[in-house]
C-alpha cells in the first residue's frame, strides 16, 4: 500500500471561518452554526458561500443543541435539511440519533436514504454508545461513509485505542475520522497510533471577550473560538511532515 496524507476537515460556524479554513489549506469543510454547543444546522446562505468557493462541504444536520435522541418532529425536519442541503450543492451531510440502547437505526437509515448520492456521516453521537466498536459495524450496514469519533473520550488522543479498534471494525466499508482536541503538536501521533485516514478539528483560537453588557443579558457567555489559518496550515503541515518521516505511515 502507498503511503496516502489523511485528509484535513475543519468544522467552522461562519464566513471568516470559511475562508480562514480555506486559505490554510483545508481539504474539506464541515459545516455549521454554534460551535460553541458542538455545532449545530447552519443557514442555507452560509452553505451557499460555501459551495460557490468549492472547497468539499459537509453540512451539519442537528436541529437543536443538547442530547441526540430524536423525536420525530425533529426527524422529519432533519430530513428536510439533508433533501435541501444536498439540492444547494453539499458534498455530505453529517447527522446522529440514538435510541434507549445505541444508535438509532431507523432513523439513520431514513437519513442515509434523504441523502441520495451525497455522503453521508455518522457524528460523535457515536461517542456516547456503549460498544462504540459494534456500532461501527452497525453504520456500515446502513449505508454510511463515514464516522466522526473521539473514540468515546473527551479527546481523540485519549480515545486512541478504541479509535485504532473502530477502523479494523470499519476495514475498506466506511472511514473513521478523528475528532476532539486535534492540534499540530498531537495530530500525527494521532494518526500513526490509530490508522485513522481522515482528521478533524476546528484549528481555532480564543477570540475577544463579549462586553460586559451583552454578557449580562444573556447573549454571550464565553469568548466565541475564531478559525485561525495559521493553526490550519500548521495542522496540514504536521501532517504532511508526519506522512513524510514515516510516522504516519501507510494507509
Amino acid at each position: 500500500m502507498s503511503s496516502v496524507r489523511p485528509m484535513l476537515e475543519i468544522c467552522v460556524d461562519n464566513p471568516a471561518g470559511l475562508d480562514a479554513a480555506v486559505a490554510g489549506g483545508a481539504d474539506r469543510i464541515e459545516l455549521c452554526s454554534a460551535l460553541e454547543l458542538g455545532g449545530l444546522t447552519p443557514s442555507a446562505a452560509l452553505l451557499d458561500r460555501a459551495v460557490r468557493i468549492g472547497c468539499p462541504t459537509h453540512m451539519m444536520i442537528r436541529p437543536r443543541a443538547g442530547g441526540f435522541v430524536v423525536e420525530e418532529d425533529e426527524a422529519l425536519l432533519m430530513i428536510d435539511e439533508i433533501r435541501m442541503a444536498v439540492t444547494r450543492g453539499a458534498a455530505g451531510i453529517v447527522v446522529g440519533a440514538l435510541g434507549a440502547n445505541g444508535l438509532d437505526r431507523e432513523r439513520l437509515a431514513r437519513f442515509r436514504e434523504a441523502a441520495r448520492d451525497a455522503t453521508i456521516v455518522l457524528h460523535r453521537a457515536i461517542d456516547l454508545v456503549p460498544d462504540p466498536v459494534a456500532a461501527v459495524r452497525e453504520a456500515a450496514a446502513l449505508g454510511y461513509d463515514k464516522i466522526l469519533s473521539s473514540g468515546g473520550a473527551p479527546t481523540a488522543v485519549e480515545g486512541m485505542a478504541t479509535l485504532a479498534a473502530m477502523v479494523a471494525a470499519a476495514g475498506e466499508r466506511l472511514s473513521i475520522i478523528a475528532g476532539s482536541g486535534v492540534t499540530p503538536a498531537n495530530v500525527a501521533r494521532l494518526v500513526a497510533g490509530t490508522g485513522v485516514r481522515e482528521v478533524h478539528g476546528s484549528a481555532s483560537r480564543r477570540g475577544s471577550e463579549p462586553d460586559p453588557q451583552t454578557r449580562r443579558l444573556g447573549f454571550a457567555t464565553e469568548p466565541r473560538r475564531e478559525t485561525d489559518e495559521t493553526i490550519v496550515a500548521a495542522l496540514r503541515a504536521a501532517i504532511a511532515v508526519g506522512d513524510n518521516d514515516g510516522t504516519v505511515g501507510s494507509i
